[in-house]
């Protein structure tokens, strides 16, 4: 249980039911009767956001959250399925859980799934993963566009060619180096 004093930016909370994460807080204490903590809470679910107001003394639940290892499958249309390094068992993620992390998935790719109350809500690829290029300009002057095995698009220095191995960054998408294989 959180008390008001405890809001701060990143602090993940329970409110009717579905988790939040306090994406902005701000402290105000006015000359005169309580202190005002204003928070601006971002629904981990929908991705819904919405500006609050609390006062001091308001208390929270802990979001039921719980961030497994799971290692992804395949693609089915839609759907991304993932399997428990640990016990097997499979679950699918929509699109939409996924998000632009789809960008970097390969089969085999370990990563954590963050679940809310047993169901799928969201994913956190390691820093790091290493793809082949499927399509590169050769030779262009300045930095070019390449095509990744999954897709993706990105900048890449001029030497980049064709079937080999780059090391991308996860968080900003961004061309790190070649992989020596």
């Amino acid at each position: 249980m959180y008390e008001s004093s405890d809001l701060r930016k990143g602090l993940k909370i329970e409110i009717d039911g579905a988790p939040y994460v306090i994406t902005q807080f701000s402290f105000v204490k006015p000359g005169k009767g309580q202190a005002l903590y204003k928070c601006k809470l971002k629904n981990m679910v929908t991705g819904a956001q919405f500006e609050r107001t609390y006062r001091s003394g308001d208390k929270f639940n802990e979001a039921n959250l719980e961030e497994q290892e799971m290692e992804y499958l395949y693609q089915d249309g839609t759907s991304y399925c993932f399997m428990h390094t640990s016990n097997y068992e499979q679950i699918l993620m929509s699109e939409d859980q996924v998000g632009d992390s789809r960008n970097f998935l390969k089969d085999n790719t370990v990563c954590n799934v963050l679940l809310f109350e047993g169901n799928p809500i969201g994913l956190t690829l390691p820093n790091f993963v290493d793809l082949r290029v499927t399509e590169a300009e050769p030779w262009a002057k300045g930095d070019t566009p390449a095509t990744l095995e999954t897709g993706y698009v990105l900048q890449v220095p001029p030497f980049i060619n064709e079937g080999e191995l780059l090391r991308i960054d996860t968080r900003t998408g961004e061309y790190v180096e070649r992989v020596k294989e």
